[in-house]
C-alpha cells in the first residue's frame, strides 16, 4: 500500500512529529546560511531553506472563514512579530553604546519610518523580520482564494497562480524595496500553492530520480541559488524548481526519521523564536567565535529564550 509522500503519523497521535522534525531541519539551515556568508555551504543552504517553510505551511493549509482567519493571523503573528523587533531595537541601543559603538538605530524620531516599514528597511541583528509578515499575508491572500477554490488542482487556480509567476518573476527586477517583506508575496504565494498540490500527492518511486537530480542541482551550486528577501529566484523556474525538490525530499526525510528525530523536533517547536533571535545572536558574537560554535550558540541562545517565554504565561501571550 502506498503512501502519500508527508501523511505518516507516528504511532500514538496526536501531534505530528515529522512537521516538527522538518521545521527543525529548516531552521538549522537558515541559522548555517546566516552565519557562513559565503562559499558553497552558503549557496547550498540558501538553494532551498526559505522555500521549505511557505511550502511546509501550504501543505499544511485548509480553507478557512475569510475574516475569522485573516484577524486571527494579524493578531498571533503580528504581535510577537512586533514584540520582538523592539525588544532586539532595545538591546542594540544597549549593547552597541557599552562597545562604544552607534546603534543601527540611533536618529529620532527619523528612525520610526524605516522600523515601520520593516523588510528591506531592516539590516543586521533585524534582517530576518521580513519573513513573517511577508508568510502572513500570502497565508491571507491564499485562504482567499482556496475558499473560492478549495481544490488545488482545480483548473482556475491558474487564473491566480499565472500572474502571481509573472509578478514574481518581473518585480524583482523593477525594484528591491520591500516593505514587511511584500515584494516575496507573489513567489510565496505559488510556494503555498505547491505545498497544498503536494499535500494531494502520492509518492511514486521514479520521482526520486528527477527529483534528486534535481536536489543536487541547487545543493551543489550548478544552479544560481536564491535570495527570497530581495526578489531573486536565480534561474527563471529552474531554482525554484531545486528548491521544491530538495523539500520535497526533506519532507519524506523528516517523516522516516521522526519517530527517533526528537532533538530536531524541540528545535522546529521553537523554530519561530529561533527565527526572530538568531541573527542577533550572530551579529554580536560574531567577532568573537569561530563558525561552528557560533552555530551552536545561534541555536542554543534562543533555544533557551524559547523555554523561558514558554514558562512564563505573560511572556508566552506577547512573544508566542
Amino acid at each position: 500500500m502506498e503512501n502519500r509522500g508527508h501523511e505518516t503519523r507516528p504511532q500514538g497521535g496526536g501531534r505530528l512529529e515529522w512537521i516538527d522534525v522538518a521545521r527543525g531541519i529548516g531552521i538549522i539551515a537558515v541559522v548555517i546560511g546566516h552565519v557562513w556568508t559565503r562559499g558553497g555551504l552558503h549557496d547550498a543552504m540558501y538553494s532551498f531553506h526559505m522555500p521549505l517553510f511557505f511550502l511546509l505551511s501550504g501543505l499544511l493549509s485548509r480553507p478557512q472563514p475569510v475574516a475569522h482567519f485573516t484577524w486571527r493571523q494579524l493578531g498571533s503573528q503580528m504581535r510577537p512579530y512586533a514584540a520582538f523587533l523592539i525588544l532586539l531595537i532595545l538591546a542594540d541601543q544597549i549593547i552597541e553604546t557599552m562597545k562604544g559603538g552607534r546603534p543601527i538605530f540611533h536618529s529620532w524620531p527619523q528612525d520610526l519610518l524605516p522600523i515601520l516599514l520593516g523588510g528591506s528597511w531592516l539590516r543586521g541583528p533585524f534582517t530576518i523580520f521580513w519573513f513573517v509578515p511577508c508568510l502572513m499575508m500570502a497565508r491571507i491572500l491564499f485562504n482567499m482564494v482556496l475558499g473560492c477554490w478549495p481544490d488545488p488542482l482545480d483548473r482556475r487556480w491558474t487564473w491566480v497562480m499565472l500572474p502571481s509567476l509573472l509578478i514574481a518573476y518581473g518585480v524583482g527586477k523593477i525594484t528591491g524595496l520591500s516593505p514587511l517583506g511584500l515584494l516575496t508575496v507573489p513567489m510565496a504565494l505559488l510556494l503555498l500553492w505547491g505545498g497544498a498540490v503536494w499535500q494531494r500527492a502520492r509518492w511514486k518511486g521514479w520521482m526520486l530520480a528527477p527529483l534528486a537530480s534535481l536536489s543536487l542541482a541547487g545543493l551543489m551550486g550548478l544552479l544560481p541559488t536564491l535570495n527570497m528577501k530581495a526578489a531573486d529566484y536565480g534561474w527563471p523556474l529552474l531554482s525554484i524548481a531545486s528548491a521544491v525538490a530538495t523539500t520535497i525530499l526533506l519532507l519524506r526525510f523528516s517523516v522516516r526519521i521522526a519517530p527517533f528525530g526528537g532533538w530536531v523536533a524541540t528545535i522546529g517547536r521553537a523554530s519561530l523564536v529561533i527565527m526572530y533571535l538568531h541573527v542577533a545572536v550572530i551579529h554580536y558574537f560574531s567577532p568573537y567565535l569561530g563558525k561552528p560554535w557560533l552555530l551552536m550558540q545561534a541555536v542554543l541562545l534562543p533555544l533557551a529564550a524559547y523555554y523561558l517565554i514558554w514558562t512564563v504565561p505573560a511572556l508566552r501571550r506577547i512573544f508566542l
